[in-house]
């Protein structure tokens, strides 16, 4: 593979897994606005994130099957068009119930790109690339929580938040182009794979039976739902609590990220001197230790706004390195079936960050402990896992 094939790929892909991220993070800043226009709360239009966590969650469950039978790139052509309708239809809503709606069929339709992509990830490099890979994608997608709250903050104060769905028409249209002209076939299609539902359900089985990818999918989905928590919380932590501004509010997403960006690819230049299995339980409990402090500081009253920021961003420091990890691990034991493999451990990530989503829409606390209790509590449950199931690895 040229230098040039390399980079190119890297964008597409990045570009394909970086969708949904914006797609999550670019309407933020507009949950006052939104509120506003349909008449509800801003914990209402919280819903709406949720709703489109369950949507990539099912989504993912369902593109895995169709990836491995028919190629990578039908199912993901399917999954993008019905993206950019939804998101059209997201422009023109009038109602918190359509619009909690239409953002799950959204949801169903980016997700095809983001289990694509890792599955891709799979076919065209080598394992003992596919960490490196990740963290290359990861720098991808950690951008979009730089770029997406900033530019929607300033799109929804200039324009109103209907702008916001109109540019991310926009790139769902771009990113279908990109894949059409420059994506390379990766994989021939499995035509011995039945789509009936309890072959496939036998796929899965077999799949999560694996000692490998279980215990780096579930470390890797368990860890990863505090972030689910802190993107809910964000909002209600900054623009409702700390009563800054919507542009405020996207300055301040942005940097966290980039902790995150940071910390995701100084995990490549440690791939060169440690393995994924080493650092791996560094991060989780460097996090275990920072989430159990904000859980304390939040109940004492301990920080300000300054305060929270820089707890957060330590936390944030820890999943750059624990989630690619653990993905390329959870992967490593599968040729044949890792679109299926893919989409499960996409599934069960985004099942359970889902979960943590709803937990911190429904609780209406005057301060961030429910947030911060969600964001420790994983962090320990995650290192826990990582501990026990390696050793049946």
């Amino acid at each position: 593979m040229t230098r040039a094939t390399y980079f190119s790929l890297i964008l597409i892909l990045g570009a394909l897994t970086a969708l949904g991220p914006f797609t999550i993070d670019m309407y933020l800043p507009g949950f006052p606005a939104i509120a506003k226009d349909l008449k509800t709360d801003i914990s209402s239009v919280g819903l709406s994130l949720s709703s489109y966590f369950v949507g990539i969650s099912a989504g993912q469950l369902l593109y895995g099957p169709l990836l491995d039978r028919f190629g990578r790139k039908p199912p993901l052509y399917i999954g993008l068009v019905l993206y950019i309708a939804a998101t059209i239809g997201c422009i023109f809503v009038n109602s918190i119930d359509n619009f909690v709606a239409l953002r799950f069929i959204q949801a169903v339709g980016s997700c095809a790109a983001a289990v694509a992509s890792v599955a891709m990830v799979r076919d065209l490099f080598p394992v003992k690339d596919s960490a490196k890979v990740f963290s290359l994608l990861m720098l991808v997608v950690a951008l979009s929580p730089m770029v997406a709250p900033t530019v929607g903050g300033y799109v929804t104060t200039e324009f109103g938040w209907h702008a916001v769905f109109i540019i991310l028409t926009v790139m769902g249209i771009l990113v279908l182009a990109a894949s059409i002209l420059w994506l390379p076939g990766s994989y021939k299609p499995d035509t011995t794979l039945s789509l009936m539902p309890l072959p496939i359900i036998k796929n899965f089985l077999a799949v999560l039976k694996v000692p490998q990818f279980y215990t780096y999918t579930f470390t890797a989905a368990i860890a990863f739902s505090a972030l689910f928590a802190y993107i809910s919380g964000s909002p209600k932590i900054f623009m409702g609590i700390f009563q800054v501004s919507s542009k405020a509010y996207g300055w301040i997403f942005a940097l966290l990220s980039v902790g995150f960006i940071g910390s995701s690819q100084v995990n490549t230049l440690l791939l060169k001197k440690y393995t994924s299995e080493q650092i791996i339980p560094v991060a989780l409990f460097a996090q275990s230790l920072t989430g159990i402090f904000f859980v304390i500081a939040t109940m004492n009253g301990w920080l300000g706004l300054e305060g929270t920021i820089a707890v957060l961003f330590v936390f944030l420091c820890g999943l750059g390195f624990t989630n690619s990890n653990a993905i390329a691990l959870a992967l490593a034991p599968f040729e044949r079936n890792a679109g299926t493999a893919s989409s499960l451990m996409g599934a069960l990530q985004m099942g359970i960050g889902t979960l943590a989503s709803v937990l911190v829409s429904l609780y209406k606390s005057a301060n961030a402990l429910p947030i911060a209790v969600i964001m420790a509590s994983a962090a320990v449950l995650a290192l826990l896992i990582l501990l026990v199931g390696r050793r049946r690895i």
